[in-house]
């Protein structure tokens, strides 16, 4: 007569016990195996930080801004710091050939408004051209004046100058992933804010504030579309002590990784670009 045995409430033939035994051990053999090790993260998002010229604390604002970038996401930065505080410094990586190859994104934050060739202006954009994204901060806007509007279309708005300095509030528009985390309106603690005379078609405004001396809304946070190239700007960022903030840090690191395509609708790093825990890159 074939015997029958309940086994964990199935009823089983005496043929299948052995299979069972089988499976009891490889399940008890697993659970006591040694935990195979986590999968190695893939490779940070590079990003070339090119900075120094007239008129801003460069020193302070790579410290902070490095590692402000570091901290909220997988990001390794390279910096270029040249032309100490003079404003017709070419800087030399430009007149490398392919100079921003290895790199997925370039933060410009320097300010040299006397570099006027527009055959060194054609060497910067070349790289953008190719498709290469960009960062854009504050005293970038007012660089490259060589008499034509390449690198204003580059940026996305035409600054010609400034006004008094002053605090005020930035008033987002829309909901763009890059906004996350930010008070609708933001106070800015310590800024000179940068007058906005066009806002090209291929931008988007994310963020303005009153000028005191114009009495008028100015552009201060966008997005460009330059020909297949996505470039963020601000022109929030004068002052260190604006650029220490969790507001302005976060808010460049979420335009750095949107410019690269590395930013999720929450605002939050790609998958493999996340610090831990899940979500810091607000």
């Amino acid at each position: 007569m074939r015997q029958m045995q309940l086994v964990g409430g199935q009823v089983v033939g005496e043929w299948g016990i052995g299979w069972l035994l089988v499976a009891c051990a490889a399940i008890g053999a697993a659970m006591h195996a040694p935990a195979l090790p986590a999968a190695e993260p893939g490779k940070p998002l590079e990003v070339l930080y090119i900075t120094g010229g007239c008129c801003h604390d460069y020193d302070r604002q790579k410290e902070l801004i490095t590692r402000g970038l570091a901290a909220r996401a997988r990001i390794r930065t390279t910096v270029v710091h040249e032309g100490g505080t003079s404003t017709n410094h070419p800087i030399s990586i430009y007149d490398k050939p392919d100079w921003a190859k290895g790199y997925d994104v370039v933060f410009h934050n320097e300010c040299f408004s006397d570099v006027k060739d527009p055959k060194f202006l054609d060497k910067i954009l070349a790289e953008h051209r190719k498709g290469v994204p960009a960062v854009l901060m504050h005293c970038a806007m007012h660089c490259y004046r060589v008499g034509n509007d390449e690198w204003f279309k580059f940026c996305g708005i035409t600054s010609p100058g400034h006004g008094a300095h002053y605090a005020y509030t930035c008033r987002l528009l829309g909901n763009h992933p890059v906004l996350a985390g930010l008070p609708r309106e933001w106070a800015v603690p310590k800024e000179e804010l940068y007058y906005s005379d066009k806002v090209w078609p291929t931008a988007t405004p994310l963020g303005e504030a009153m000028s005191t001396d114009r009495n008028a809304m100015q552009t201060c946070i966008w997005t460009n579309q330059y020909d297949k190239t996505r470039v963020f700007g601000t022109t929030i960022g004068h002052y260190a002590e604006t650029v220490a903030t969790d507001e302005f840090l976060g808010l460049v690191t979420r335009g750095t990784l949107w410019a690269a395509g590395k930013l999720r609708d929450d605002g939050t790093p790609a998958v493999e670009l996340a610090r831990e825990p899940a979500g810091t890159g607000r």
